[in-house]
């Protein structure tokens, strides 16, 4: 029997997991992890992560890694990750099949995502969907005409960094102002209140700098400063979201992340923000707004997927 590897490689920890190929169930034959630090070196860890799930009596076709940060898909190479120092410029595709002598394809890890909602999770069936994390920096992928949405050098896809602000907007995770991150991201969210405290606003928030879930608890009690920091956030989501349903004409988008987790707090105000800007209802008929259905395996079964489309 062949089989795959699949790769999720994060700033905190590293999982492999072992596939057979042309199995249609999402439960691996083997999974391992090793923290990303384990040893001094990132790929060492991820060569010992894909030794302990390689198999003895099967054939691996090839192995497809969820990497964060930019890459270019082609040539494997990442630019950098934010969270593993020594993988900047990293010719990872290259070292991994010098190393085991099998084929590598290596992704960004929101692509990896929406590769992996598409093809096991919740957009099973569309063939036009975006998937979109919200958590401490919003990131994205796309899934247009059935096929994952790379564009030049792999870059495309970047919804986090649309600029909503363009005039002295909040300083977004990148370094550039007012993009979509920078204020509706759970870093934005918390920014945005830490500053309305500030400048003297009243709050059942105790802390001068509170995080997005303190936010968030804090709404659920009628806190209007908590409440209103998520629906300014949706309002935001809801505009860029428009501007999303205009150029790519999806039929599913898929929020994930841990914002999302408060997504009672803004949905309302996303919803009307995306029916007020949409240039028609056409947009928005038939379109569903879903969470995704794989959780925290996403990337991983998307790096399974980019292992099976590059090398069946």
């Amino acid at each position: 029997m062949d089989a795959y590897i699949a790769v999720d490689a994060g700033g905190t920890q590293i999982r492999a997991a072992l596939f057979q190929a042309g199995a249609k169930n999402i439960e691996p034959l083997n999974i391992q992890r090793l923290p990303t630090r384990s040893k001094p070196q990132a790929f060492d860890v991820l060569t010992s992560t894909i030794e302990a799930v390689w198999p003895q009596d099967m054939r691996v076709r090839g192995i497809g890694v969820a990497v964060p940060g930019p890459l270019d898909p082609v040539t494997g190479i990442i630019s950098f990750t934010a969270n593993i120092s020594d993988w900047e410029n990293f010719p990872l595709k290259e070292k991994l099949e010098t190393y085991f002598n099998v084929p590598a394809a290596v992704g960004n890890d929101a692509n990896m995502a929406a590769l992996g909602e598409w093809k096991y999770g919740a957009g099973v069936g569309h063939q036009n969907l975006i998937y979109i994390t919200i958590s401490t920096g919003i990131g994205s992928g796309i899934i247009s005409d059935g096929r994952l949405l790379l564009g030049h050098r792999g870059l495309a896809g970047e919804l986090g960094h649309i600029t909503v602000i363009p005039e002295n907007g909040p300083m977004c995770g990148c370094g550039k102002r007012g993009h979509l991150e920078s204020v509706a991201s759970g870093t934005g969210i918390a920014r945005y209140v830490t500053e309305q405290l500030a400048n003297g606003r009243t709050s059942l928030l105790t802390k001068a700098q509170p995080n997005a879930r303190e936010i968030g608890e804090a709404a659920r009690q009628g806190d209007e400063l908590s409440i209103e920091a998520y629906q300014r956030a949706g309002t935001y989501l809801g505009r860029s979201f428009a501007d999303c349903l205009h150029i790519f004409n999806p039929s599913i988008l898929i929020l994930g992340g841990g914002v999302t987790k408060s997504a009672d707090l803004f949905f309302e105000a996303m919803h009307a923000a995306i029916e007020s800007s949409v240039i028609s209802p056409d947009y928005t008929t038939g379109l569903t707004i879903t969470f995704p259905a794989l959780g925290d395996s996403a990337g991983l079964q998307g790096a399974r997927s980019l292992a099976e489309i590059s090398f069946s």
